[in-house]
């Protein structure tokens, strides 16, 4: 069917269906002249009259019958299907690719991800658990998650949690008969739990500040692992001392499963921040996900 036809077959239909030019024009938003106009092409092109006109009222004629039955369902269909296109903006999906190390991962992500799925059921979530500072766009992630001080202009990023800190924990059976430390270098002499960073390969340095002076420890213990949930279960069994995000040992620490020490040499950092690649954030669906997990002050 030519294209043109299909302007003029749904006037025909709004005449028909209404029984009435008058309301037909005010449904489709065009004059009542303009409408008899393109009623009297189509059945030119056609060759047929479609509609009986009197002076009180509008009726079919068995060929306007027949299109009203057999070719408005169609047209409806199509209208239907146009409607739903739309109504994709309203309902979208895909795959975000998100990686992360494994702490923020649960204690940032996760809280915030059963209502994320339940709002946007179309959109899948993958999580990868990695402490590596991978390339975004060469390995396919829609974003990571990093430190503040790791973040750079080459790419957007906004705050997911406030500034954070680092605590240094040990269980309760892991302190009997043990001193706990009083200043960082104390730590030396204690069995901690490291963490080898995978992008350098080397263990990790404590870090520590108090009235402006800043200290790296280079702890050394039994037990090397690669997440701070691994090296948090560690402390936990009474292992040795652990170093990582508060908000991994928060619970325990309230709990009392955990005591935290050299409080006062326990600096706040700038906070996690989701990174991604400039304009990301005007993508759906990750512009969702990513307003998501923004950190907002009342939300803290």
């Amino acid at each position: 069917m030519s294209r043109e036809y299909l302007n003029d077959l749904n006037a025909f239909l709004a005449v028909a269906r209404e029984k009435s030019f008058t309301r037909a024009a005010a449904k489709l938003g065009v004059s009542q002249s303009a409408l008899s106009h393109t009623i009297r092409q189509l059945e030119q092109r056609l060759g047929i009259p479609l509609l009986t006109r009197t002076t009180r009222s509008v009726s079919t004629t068995h060929a306007g019958d027949y299109l009203v039955r057999h070719v408005g369902p169609h047209l409806d269909q199509i209208e239907t299907q146009i409607s739903a296109i739309g109504q994709l903006q309203n309902r979208p999906s895909g795959t975000i690719r998100i990686t992360a190390a494994d702490d923020a991962i649960a204690c940032i992500i996760r809280p915030k991800l059963s209502e994320f799925l339940r709002k946007y059921p179309e959109i899948k979530v993958e999580l990868n658990a990695s402490l590596k500072m991978v390339d975004l766009i060469k390995e396919r992630f829609d974003a990571g998650v990093r430190m503040g001080e790791h973040t750079n202009k080459e790419m957007a990023s906004i705050p997911i949690t406030s500034d954070v800190r680092f605590v240094v924990v040990g269980s309760p059976s892991y302190f009997k008969g043990r001193k706990k430390p009083q200043n960082p270098s104390d730590l030396l002499q204690h069995n901690c739990i490291t963490m080898r960073l995978p992008t350098r390969g080397g263990i990790y340095a404590w870090e520590f500040e108090k009235d402006g002076e800043e200290l790296k420890i280079r702890v050394d213990g039994q037990l090397v692992l690669n997440g701070s949930l691994a090296v948090c279960d560690a402390c936990l069994d009474g292992i040795g001392l652990g170093h990582m995000p508060e908000m991994v040992a928060k619970k325990y620490i309230a709990d009392g499963r955990l005591i935290s020490v050299l409080q006062d040499w326990l600096p706040f950092w700038s906070g996690y921040h989701l990174c991604f690649p400039h304009n990301h954030e005007n993508t759906m669906p990750f512009s969702l996900f990513a307003e998501e997990m923004r950190y907002t002050p009342e939300h803290s």
